[in-house]
């Protein structure tokens, strides 16, 4: 999984410091989507170390932030934001532990159907059941914004800007912890499984075992996503297990670029940004975006993040008319 050129990363940077310095220049509105787009990238980036890192792809993603969500709703209230968000990361990697192990006796097309049966079992579990509150959902309460015993009281109205800025460094630290991984043995040995599993097999490792441990840090990661969703919006659903919340992600990393880093990230502003747009420009909101979406991929078959170097590339120049020797 490639990482983001120093230039790239320099313009990650000031895109990072736009996005802090919203609450200067945006209203309440834009700064709830901004928070919307920053754990949606989130959720894309934990997707994009199955997909971009060792070629997994799940259509049961969505159960692990789903399981973080609701740990906000199933842990007593009123505890501290360092205490719920490790459990609900705990708790998304617990369920993906046993999933992953069996998911991973299938490959391909049968490992995405797993995923997909696993992840509708997870779906129906909060659906059916007084487990989660019931189909409709339920308002949960936010943990305390507290640090040793230190508690945060933030009024009202700056509630959507403290959000803002705590998903903001979680998505910043996510995205460090992968980019450091993918520099480690464990993250050029899931690239190698991605490029050929049978020769890294042949080469002596476990590869069953890399994917697995992949599959259970993507789902702690999912579950952190999850968690700041619900802190976010104050509600979760089991529409937040659905596998079409797995193919939403599925799309961002598609829209951003399989196999960037950053990819992700930029999918997953892309796409709130269009579905905001369609909301507000057309009832046909789903044709828009499919429309927009086709058009990209087409365009950029490597994504979003190959714009740049896309634009950079310099024309090829005409090729010579080839003139015949003569000895």
């Amino acid at each position: 999984m490639r990482v983001a050129s120093s230039s790239g990363q320099i313009a990650l940077g000031f895109a990072a410091l736009l996005v802090a310095s919203m609450p200067l220049w945006a209203g309440a509105y834009h700064l709830q989507l901004a928070s919307t787009a920053l754990v949606a990238a989130m959720f894309a980036l934990s997707l994009q170390l199955l997909v971009g890192g060792a070629g997994m792809v799940s259509l049961g993603h969505a159960g692990f932030f789903g399981v973080g969500a609701y740990a906000v709703h199933l842990l007593p209230p009123g505890l501290s934001v360092l205490l719920t968000l490790p459990a609900a990361a705990g708790l998304a990697a617990v369920a993906a532990l046993p999933i992953g192990a069996l998911s991973l006796r299938t490959r391909g097309f049968f490992f995405l159907m797993v995923t997909l049966a696993f992840g509708q079992m997870l779906f129906f579990l909060f659906h059916d059941t007084a487990l989660g509150g019931g189909k409709d959902g339920v308002f949960v309460t936010r943990p305390a914004l507290e640090v040793l015993g230190l508690a945060l009281e933030v009024p009202r109205r700056q509630r959507p800007a403290v959000l803002l800025w705590l998903n903001l460094g979680l998505l910043v630290a996510i995205y460090a912890l992968l980019a450091g991984l993918m520099r480690t043995g464990f993250g050029h040995a899931l690239q190698g499984i991605r490029a050929n599993e049978e020769r890294m097999r042949a080469l002596g490792y476990d590869t069953r075992r890399l994917k697995l441990a992949a599959f259970v840090l993507a789902g702690a990661l999912a579950g952190i996503a999850g968690h700041m969703a619900a802190m976010t919006d104050a509600f979760v659903n089991p529409e937040m297990l659905s596998w079409h919340r797995s193919v939403e992600a599925l799309l961002m990393v598609l829209l951003g670029g399989i196999g960037a880093l950053h990819g992700p990230v930029l999918g997953a502003f892309a796409l709130v940004a269009l579905e905001d747009a369609a909301t507000v420009l057309t009832e046909r909101q789903r044709l828009v975006e499919g429309l927009v979406i086709l058009a990209v991929v087409l365009a950029l078959p490597k994504g979003l993040a190959s714009l740049r170097v896309r634009l950079r590339r310099p024309q090829p120049m005409p090729a010579e008319p080839v003139t015949a020797v003569r000895p």
